[in-house]
């Protein structure tokens, strides 16, 4: 672990590293339903002490070694237990534009240990948990991240309690259940178990992983920007799309790149494109607005339905200050990305992955991308996680007799 400390993105307040940190007590204080709250937490490394003496690959490699540990807020490695997180593929596909050709990489975290990318803030969580012998961890989840900190938990003997929706898709609530953890569904959307998790915390003393809330879960999103750098024959992608809810995997992906640019690893930040479907955009539609408003959360891609990003100043700030775009994209493009992903590249994303895939594909349409560059494209959990968002894709056909005359009849679909 390296020398840091929190820093809150709004007031800029700083706080020593040490114990369980959650928002900046002087924002949260003028904090009121139904808007983003303030506060926020950034861990702020000493980079300085870091790269003192080391030449810029030569740190990538050391830090890479040793597991970016002196890029983590936790003692050991060993804290992680035995789930092996992160590490996830990045396969590359050339692809022809106007321009010429570009390489298409999608970053594939559906083969974390419960599939999805909210892996790497769990695995996070839980080692800090581990390793301040606390027992007990609660969440708000439309079903990832519960999944996620369940099996994480199970692995580690730890105990996890998970807020839901109870309209969340019933495959991610039965692999909750499956982990062991308790579930308590809410009558609500996403926001209201949130508001109902962090009731939990404040009247149990109950360890919250919540979403930018718990400010390791930025820090254990962004390792996929460093896997992604080494991925990418140790440069960053030009472009990288994420599919944007909350803002915490897109806050994750700028910081991850943000301490490799403040180490000398990377000399500019790459231009990083939030994705967000149409039915809930509230962090790209307010991200020129001086007074924020909701919008709905009525999209397939559950995962990313949000009405109040909870990471939305920082996810606005690195968007701004880092030249970042915003794209939105309808369910039926959702689909139809979905689709493309499957026929096309082998690969079954749930629908907030595919979202960022749609994008990628919306910004092709009017944005030829540039001759020999880099495009990234996060898919963020299995497809398996959601069937019933992509049943309407297919149809399966009729059972056939078990005769050779049955079998002529279909001669021309199999040939």
């Amino acid at each position: 672990m390296s020398d840091f400390f929190y820093q809150c993105v709004n007031c800029g307040k700083e706080y020593p590293a040490g114990g369980i940190q959650y928002l900046c007590p002087s924002c949260e204080s003028g904090n009121i339903p139904d808007a983003s709250p303030k506060g926020v937490l950034k861990t702020v490394y000493d980079y300085n002490k870091l790269r003192k003496d080391v030449a810029p690959g030569e740190l990538f490699k050391n830090l890479s070694q040793n597991g970016f540990l002196d890029l983590l807020p936790v003692n050991s490695l060993e804290s992680f237990g035995p789930l092996k997180v992160g590490n996830t593929p990045a396969y590359h596909w050339q692809q022809k534009s106007r321009n010429g050709t570009h390489q298409l990489i999608l970053k594939d975290d559906s083969h974390n240990p419960t599939f999805s990318f909210k892996d790497r803030a769990s695995a996070l969580v839980s080692a800090f948990a581990k390793e301040n012998h606390i027992h007990t961890i609660v969440a708000a989840s439309t079903g990832n991240a519960g999944s996620s900190l369940a099996g994480i938990c199970a692995s580690q003997g730890q105990k996890a309690v998970i807020f839901v929706p109870a309209t969340a898709p019933k495959a991610k609530l039965l692999q909750i259940m499956l982990y062991g953890a308790t579930i308590v569904p809410v009558d609500g959307n996403y926001d209201a178990a949130f508001d109902s998790s962090l009731q939990a915390t404040k009247e149990y003393g109950l360890y919250n992983r919540n979403t930018a809330y718990n400010p390791l879960t930025i820090e254990g999103k962004k390792t996929a920007a460093f896997e992604l750098f080494g991925q990418c024959g140790m440069q960053a992608p030009d472009v990288i799309f994420v599919s944007v809810g909350d803002g915490v995997i897109l806050s994750g992906i700028y910081k991850g790149f943000e301490d490799l640019l403040m180490l000398g690893i990377i000399e500019k930040m790459p231009r990083i494109v939030a994705v967000q479907a149409e039915g809930s955009n509230s962090i790209i539609r307010n991200l020129h607005s001086e007074v924020f408003k909701p919008s709905s959360a009525q999209t397939i891609a559950d995962s990313i339905s949000v009405v109040i990003p909870r990471n939305f100043y920082m996810a606005k700030d690195f968007l701004l200050k880092y030249n970042g775009e915003g794209i939105a994209v309808t369910d039926d493009a959702i689909l139809n990305a979905s689709l493309k992903l499957t026929r096309n590249f082998g690969i079954f994303t749930e629908p907030a992955g595919a979202a960022a895939f749609a994008g990628y594909l919306k910004y092709c349409e009017t944005n030829s991308p540039e001759n020999d560059s880099k495009i990234a494209v996060l898919l963020t959990g299995s497809g398996l996680k959601d069937l019933n968002a992509v049943s309407s894709l297919v149809t399966l056909p009729e059972a056939i007799e078990p005769s050779k005359e049955a079998l002529r009849k279909i001669s021309v679909l199999i040939h």
